[in-house]
């Protein structure tokens, strides 16, 4: 980091605060924090899903998947816009039909107050691992090795600038940002990708110099880090849990304005997706062509911005890395808010509590939330010799059976009970979580050929899925809830057209690549 960097720097922050400010001195005084007023529009709704799905992990981590085995960790992007359609078509009409602020009250609605107790606390606990302390624990090094300070106030200086726009704008100070940021990480993830290919000599000449498997979507069965398989049985679980019912992902989409600005917004979100493969990805690709004896693959993403980028542009790409910390984490403590709020403190507690009460418990669960994320985050980076940050992130891949199948038998199937679904997010829970230990550390009693991550992933749904179906068939008590109406508005010819669209090109884009 040079002067210009610094300056960059700080320029990048100074108008990052200024949009905050603004943002928040539209919201209404002593509106609500959680919903922004139901006023985001679809961009807002678009940058801001995808926001909160990128991180400075997944730049390195796509980087280095490129580096190593090409396009085909792609999948995870472009196969996501299945899922985000069923998002948009099946489950927005139906949450925003109800009008809830969160995930948990629309299970309530379905299957009682137990199940959003259980739903809630469920939502509390994934949201502090997996979406605030091991984004802090990934950012907090990146922080760390620019800045040389301890762990703890690595993820001190990251929170309290998520927690300000979380704090005094709520969704909607976030999400303005969120547009903001996310237009920064294309410009300069692109300005990398333009002068990696000029230096490698154009495209042809990248193709050139990869392994023709390199620009393969889907890879033989025989493949051991992605057969074509699991991924087409096992990312569906994963993708109905993150896109459809992770409260985080979905809460701007709670907020929009109406349907068709949700639909639309998703709609964005999955066009946004295309890039993730040539933003992230490709970069890795890249690196593989110029510098093909670097030895750790991690390194791929930096070592592009240290051997191509001139002074200042380091400064602009530090910005974005933060800006892709700030955007997750805030997200994360919004949701976190919001849920605790309404589901446990309104629900539970104060029935009657005036907006104004609520928005001070809001802020105070959000410095909450932070302190013991900083906690967390500090326990992780103690224990040493091992990868915690992709250990966990596999263990809340065996999150998602449970909640899938909650969800989609909730939507699908009215004979549904709550005890099945009580059961599934709790003993079904369990087992998964069980079994997730078992699958990263075997015991000696327990060594034998495990099935590939993602296809576990689906077998653990399908049992669930079952499980559920024999306890609704033998309650004798019929469910006294109903699935929640769809809001009374037609689907938008514009979303629909468009949705149409992306599908023809995403069929088109697996064609090719294969």
């Amino acid at each position: 980091m040079h002067s210009p960097d610094w300056l960059i720097l700080a320029a990048y922050f100074a108008i990052l605060l200024t949009i905050g400010i603004w943002a928040s001195i539209k919201r209404k005084k002593n509106s609500s924090l959680f919903l922004a007023e139901h006023s985001l529009r679809w961009h807002h709704i678009g940058f801001s899903m995808w926001g909160t799905n990128v991180g400075p992990s997944m730049l390195i981590a796509s980087a280095s998947a490129g580096f190593t085995t090409g396009i085909v960790s792609g999948n995870f992007a472009w196969y996501a816009f299945v899922f985000i359609a069923l998002l948009a078509f099946v489950f927005v009409p139906r949450y925003l039909g109800a009008n809830v602020s969160t995930l948990p009250e629309f299970m309530g609605l379905r299957f009682g107050q137990s199940t959003r107790n259980i739903l809630a606390w469920y939502t509390i606990v994934t949201i502090v691992i997996s979406w605030l302390a091991l984004t802090l624990f990934a950012g907090g090094i990146l922080i760390r090795q620019v800045f040389d300070i301890p762990m703890w106030m690595s993820a001190l200086v990251l929170l309290v600038i998520s927690a300000f726009f979380t704090m005094l704008g709520g969704l909607k100070a976030v999400a303005y940002t969120n547009v903001y940021q996310m237009i920064l990480l294309i410009a300069v993830s692109l300005i990398l990708v333009i002068v990696g290919l000029d230096r490698v000599g154009g495209f042809s000449a990248l193709v050139a110099k990869v392994p023709a498997d390199y620009w393969v979507m889907f890879k033989p069965n025989s493949d051991e880090a992605f057969p074509w398989l699991p991924i087409i049985l096992g990312y569906p679980v994963m993708g109905v849990w993150f896109w459809c019912t992770d409260q985080s992902m979905v809460q701007p989409v709670l907020a929009a304005k109406n349907l068709r600005e949700g639909q639309l917004g998703t709609n964005f979100t999955g066009w946004l997706k295309i890039l993730d493969v040539a933003l992230y990805i490709l970069p890795g690709i890249i690196c593989y062509a110029l510098f093909p004896t670097l030895e750790n693959p991690d390194e791929a993403y930096l070592t592009m911005v240290e051997n191509l980028f001139p002074v200042g542009m380091v400064g602009l790409v530090f910005a974005v890395l933060t800006a892709c910390l700030v955007s997750t984490i805030g997200s994360a403590l919004n949701a976190l808010s919001t849920v605790f709020t309404m589901d446990i403190y309104v629900k539970r507690f104060n029935p009657h509590a005036s907006q104004r009460r609520i928005n001070i418990v809001g802020r105070s669960v959000t410095v909450a939330g932070a302190l013991l994320a900083i906690a967390l985050t500090v326990a992780i980076d103690a224990i040493k010799g091992l990868n915690l940050f992709n250990v966990f992130q596999s263990v809340l891949g065996f999150i998602a059976p449970p909640m899938a199948a909650v969800f989609l038998l909730g939507i699908f199937w009215k004979r549904t009970t709550t005890r099945a679904a009580n059961f599934a997010l709790t003993v079904g829970t369990a087992f998964c979580l069980t079994v997730g230990v078992l699958f990263l550390w075997p015991p000696q009693w327990l060594q034998f050929p495990w099935p590939h991550f993602m296809l576990l992933s689906f077998e653990l749904f399908v049992i669930i899925v079952i499980s559920m179906v024999i306890i609704s068939l033998a309650d004798r008590e019929k469910s006294r809830y109903a699935i929640p109406a769809p809001i009374q508005e037609n689907f938008s010819k514009l979303a629909v057209s468009l949705w149409t669209a992306l599908a023809v090109v995403m069929i088109g884009l697996y064609i090719y690549f294969n």
